[in-house]
């Protein structure tokens, strides 16, 4: 099948979307071949700069979180001095989530490849087979489960590893470690934490969907927008934030990261009274 550079031209696939899709795969399959040439170091050039862009953006938000939570914790609205005295430990957060999501994706993304073309070659005979349903459920079913693990390491990492570094100002794998005694000391309380956690994100997704519909989709226009989003979302931010730090406080005095109030100072004793000579 050559490509013929009408993409459009189906007249020969009797409308039938099956037959439509095939004669378009075969298309772009044979464009692609035939212009391989400058596809194939556009396509290396859009990953490098993905990549740069993933990797810089992740820096700045490890960076934040940390200013986030030192504004938080403290009650202050601060920003060069929590960025330079957390600078070490929001780098050390940086290479972590780094690793964290090259592992991810060397996980998930085999599974994703593999499930599109199982679906494709189905597609492609003009039928399903049973095993070639079967297989692609149970790569869903694997996607689904490393996805469920990842997303329980990032929520443990934000809400109480990075605390335990800010208060510590230790390594990104040392809060780990720190963080694992406490996760194997009780683990049905933390698992009851990320039940609540679901709990508490389909109650504060309704409010906002609800204030969405109230003002005609005017909100959501508004939340969208990156900055003023995040300055209206704020007051939730700040509440996610606190609930996993007041969490965190009640394993401990080591691990509440609000300062103590100054203890109130004693009443001066009076002075002793010394009778006058008569």
């Amino acid at each position: 099948t050559g490509y013929n550079g009408n993409f459009g031209n189906s007249h020969h696939n009797g409308g039938h979307p099956a037959e439509s899709f095939r004669h378009f795969y075969f298309q772009v399959r044979d464009y692609v071949s035939e212009n391989l040439y400058w596809i194939l170091p556009a396509a290396i050039f859009l990953v490098l700069l993905g990549v740069a862009i993933c990797v810089t953006l992740t820096w700045l938000s490890s960076r934040g979180k940390f200013m986030f939570l030192h504004c938080v914790a403290l009650d202050v609205a601060e920003v060069q001095a929590p960025w330079q005295r957390h600078a070490a430990s929001a780098n050390s957060l940086c290479w972590f989530r780094l690793g964290l999501g090259l592992a991810g994706a060397v996980v998930m993304l085999p599974l994703l490849v593999l499930i599109a073309v199982v679906i494709l070659k189905m597609i492609l005979a003009g039928e399903p087979s049973l095993p070639g349903i079967m297989l692609s459920v149970s790569l869903a079913m694997g996607f689904a489960l490393a996805a469920v693990v990842f997303g329980i390491i990032r929520k443990f990492l934000e809400d109480f590893v990075v605390p335990i570094m800010f208060l510590r100002g230790s390594k990104c794998l040392a809060a780990w470690r720190e963080f694992f005694g406490l996760l194997s000391g009780h683990p049905g309380k933390f698992t009851l934490y990320l039940l609540f956690q679901i709990v508490l994100a389909i109650a504060i997704g309704t409010l906002v969907l609800f204030a969405i519909l109230l003002t005609c989709c005017v909100a959501g226009c508004l939340v969208a927008l990156p900055y003023l989003g995040t300055v209206l979302l704020l007051p939730v931010l700040i509440f996610k934030r606190s609930y996993a730090l007041y969490y965190l406080a009640q394993y401990g005095p080591e691990y509440d990261v609000f300062p103590k109030p100054p203890m109130p100072e004693p009443p001066p004793t009076p002075a002793t009274l010394v009778p006058l000579a008569g």
